[in-house]
C-alpha cells in the first residue's frame, strides 16, 4: 500500500460504506469520496476530504478505489459505465466490498483485468454496528499480491478472511452466508408466533434456545431486541434481503445444486420484499405474526 499520501477513493457512502469510509479518515488516509447524495459526502468535505462527481473521477485520481452499493446493476455501472472506474487514469485496484453475487464480480474483473486494474472481491458482513467499530467479517478473493497491498487497510474496517484467488469467490461466500441468515431470521420468527400461538412467552422461549441448541446469532442478538421493541431495526431493508438470497439460489442453480430449504426460504422473503420493500428485515416477524393470526411483540402504548 501507499503511504498515507496517497488519496483512497470510496465509492457509496450509505449504510455500510459511510462508517467504513470514515473509519479509513480517522485512520489517517485522505479520501476522494463520491456519492449521489450531498449529504452523504457532507462530513468528509467538512472534514477535508476531496469530493468527486463520477466514480471516473475517483479513478483519475486514486490508485485504490473501494465501492459499497446496493445491487449488482449499480455496481456494473459504477464499475463499467461510460463515467466508470474502468475509464479512470489512476486506478490500479477496485475493491467491492458489495454484495453482488460472483457473476457480476466475475464481470468486473474481466472488463478491469483487460485496462490493466486488479480487482478484490471483498464483500463484508457485520451490519452497520460491525462497519462503524471495525468489526466488520471480510470475505476476500483476489491475487495475494492485491491483498497484501491492501491488508492495512482492511485491518482499519474488520477481520480478514482469504476465501481464495478467484474473481468471485468471495462474493459466493457472502451470498452463501447471507442466505444462511435470512433463513435464521425466517425460521425464528415463525418459531416465535408458533410458540405464542401454543400459549408461551416469547422472552422465555428466547431464553431456553440461547442456553440450548437451538441458538444462532438471530436469537442472541436481534430478536430479544425486537420482542422488547415493535420499532427494532435490524439495519437491512427487505428488498436488499430478498436480493442477497435470490444471489444466493443463483449460485445454487449455477452449480445444479437444489436448495429445499433454500427455495421456500426464497419465497418467504419475496412476500416480504412485495410488502414492504423499504422496510427493515425485521418485518419478517410481522409476517410470521400475520401467517400465525397472533402478536409476538405488542404494539406501542
Amino acid at each position: 500500500m501507499k503511504s498515507a499520501a496517497e488519496p483512497i477513493g470510496f465509492i457509496g457512502l450509505g449504510n455500510m460504506g459511510g462508517p467504513m469510509a470514515r473509519r479509513l479518515a480517522d485512520a489517517g488516509h485522505p479520501l476522494v469520496v463520491c456519492d449521489p447524495s450531498a449529504g452523504a459526502t457532507e462530513w468528509f468535505a467538512s472534514h477535508g476530504h476531496a469530493v468527486a462527481e463520477t466514480p471516473r473521477s475517483v479513478a483519475d485520481r486514486c490508485e485504490i478505489v473501494f465501492a459499497s452499493l446496493p445491487t449488482p446493476g449499480v455496481v456494473r455501472e459504477v464499475a463499467l459505465g461510460a463515467d466508470g472506474v474502468v475509464q479512470g487514469s489512476r486506478i490500479k485496484l477496485f475493491i467491492d466490498t458489495s454484495t453482488t453475487g460472483p457473476d457480476v464480480a466475475e464481470e468486473v474483473h474481466a472488463a478491469l483485468a483487460a485496462r490493466g486494474v486488479e480487482t478484490l472481491d471483498s464483500p463484508v458482513s457485520g451490519g452497520i454496528a460491525g462497519a462503524q467499530s471495525g468489526k466488520l467479517t471480510l470475505m476476500v478473493s483476489g491475487s495475494a499480491a492485491s491483498i497484501d497491498r491492501a491488508r492495512t487497510l482492511f485491518e482499519v474496517l474488520g477481520r480478514i478472511f482469504v476465501v481464495g484467488d478467484a474473481a468471485g469467490q468471495g462474493q459466493t461466500m457472502k451470498v452463501l452466508n447471507n442466505l444462511l441468515a435470512a433463513t435464521s431470521l425466517a425460521a425464528t420468527a415463525e418459531i416465535l408466533a408458533l410458540g405464542v400461538k401454543a400459549g408461551l412467552a416469547p422472552q422465555t422461549m428466547l431464553g431456553i434456545v440461547n442456553a440450548g441448541t437451538g441458538r444462532n446469532f438471530m436469537t442472541e442478538n436481534l430478536f430479544p431486541k425486537a420482542v422488547e421493541d415493535p420499532e427494532f431495526a435490524g439495519g437491512m431493508n427487505c428488498r436488499l434481503m430478498f436480493k442477497d438470497v435470490r444471489l444466493g439460489l443463483d449460485v445454487a442453480d449455477k452449480h445444479q445444486v437444489p436448495l429445499w430449504v433454500g427455495v421456500a426460504v426464497r419465497q418467504l422473503w419475496s412476500i416480504a420484499a412485495a410488502q414492504t420493500p423499504a422496510g427493515d428485515f425485521m418485518r419478517i416477524l410481522q409476517l410470521a405474526e400475520a401467517s400465525a393470526g397472533v402478536r409476538v411483540v405488542p404494539p406501542k402504548a
